[in-house]
């Protein structure tokens, strides 16, 4: 059971994929399931994200704060930035530009921490980072959101807070609490754990999709050009913001990772409960849980055989010697 577990988390990224197309060629399999299920999926995923989590890997918000700030820092203000240029820059219309700048102004995504842990980067940055923006997205996301879409949609600031807090931060709490009570229990249920956030993550993404088939369809090629631009200009900056402060580079993995990869199921969840006037606004949170699990995979490969033949490693290894 535990290498079928370790296939699935393994494979994520095919699994969303294939997960994304099924429900592109079969949407009325899905499309009777209520929306709020999203909201149950990713409460889950974070309950298990908190099962994970120890009150000590929150010790680098305290050791290396500057390093944790300055990555959610980053993430909160390249993301945003780039979903409102993109937006402008494609000429994208009103419904399917909020969904883009609502993917931009989440936190960082569920899956960073594992597709850090792959690439060999910083991991107590890479949950310390997750931690930090997931705390503060009750407060930045409704706030940026109005700031970058507000002038032309109203947005309920209190509304999507609460939304965050029962949707996120009070699962992940859970997690903890559970964790530290039942501690052999948990230790049994976190090798499972992966797989499950895995099939979850595949599950929303495919919900989501099967209910905007067809609007996915007349949405055109540009919406998905525009999500893997995001994503990718994302992960680019994160790298080039940890090499211009002159940080580590398994810390410049771990930023760059943080930073391109958001919360795209915490918006698709936000855009459906928010936003029901503008259906089309899920789809770049859709989607960008596709990608960006895609090009996670990849950049993780990408980054872990770099790393073994930089010459910063190569340096690293003459100097233990």
């Amino acid at each position: 059971m535990r290498k079928i577990c370790h296939y699935i988390s393994e494979y994520m990224g095919l699994l969303v994929l294939a997960a994304a197309l099924l429900a592109l060629m079969f949407p009325g399999m899905l499309q009777g399931i209520r929306p709020s299920v999203i909201n149950y999926l990713l409460g889950a995923v974070m309950f298990g994200m908190g099962l994970t989590l120890n009150l000590n890997d929150f010790k680098v918000v305290f050791s290396h704060p500057k390093d944790v700030l300055t990555g959610c820092l980053a993430q909160f203000t390249i993301m945003p930035l780039l979903a409102f240029g993109l937006s402008r820059l494609f000429r994208l219309d009103e419904a399917l530009a909020l969904g883009v700048v609502l993917v931009g102004c989440c936190p960082g995504g569920t899956a960073s921490n594992v597709i850090t842990y792959l690439a060999k980067g910083d991991l107590a940055l890479s949950v310390g980072m997750t931690g930090v923006s997931t705390l503060l997205a009750p407060l930045l996301t409704p706030l940026l959101t109005w700031a970058l879409a507000g002038k032309s949609i109203q947005v309920d600031v209190a509304s999507m807070f609460l939304s965050i807090l029962w949707v996120v931060i009070l699962p992940i709490v859970a997690g903890l609490l559970v964790k530290w009570m039942w501690p052999r229990f948990t230790e049994k249920a976190t090798d499972f754990l992966p797989a499950f956030s895995s099939v979850a993550i595949a599950f929303i993404v495919a919900i989501i999709i099967a209910a905007n088939a067809d609007k996915l369809f007349t949405s055109g090629l540009v919406i998905v050009l525009v999500v893997m631009l995001h994503n990718v200009c994302g992960l680019g900056l994160g790298y080039v913001v940890g090499w211009l402060l002159g940080l580590s580079y398994p810390k410049r993995k771990a930023i760059s990772i943080e930073v391109g990869m958001q919360n795209s199921g915490l918006a698709s969840s936000l855009a459906t409960i928010h936003f029901a006037a503008y259906p089309m606004a899920t789809i770049p949170g859709a989607l960008f849980s596709v990608w960006h699990n895609l090009s996670g995979a990849a950049v993780a490969y990408l980054y872990k055989n770099l790393s073994a033949n930089s010459a910063e490693c190569r340096f690293l290894k003459r100097k233990r010697k």
